[in-house]
């Protein structure tokens, strides 16, 4: 799931000193994981893509 992911790749075995730098860790995250990072599922696009696709087939 998209939570376990993110917990995976960005808390476990890594600290961060304030709220604040895992905030922005956070948000740098999700940017990727949403616009940059490609899934199999998705048939090679990103999650971003991949809706831009659909909403143009649907209309």
């Amino acid at each position: 799931s998209f939570f376990h992911t993110m917990k995976v790749e960005l808390y476990h075995n890594k600290e961060y000193t304030t709220q604040e730098e895992l905030v922005n860790a956070m948000i740098s995250w999700i940017s990727y994981y949403n616009n940059e990072r490609i899934k199999v599922k998705l048939k090679g696009k990103t999650p971003v893509e991949y809706r831009h696709l659909a909403l143009r087939n649907i209309v």
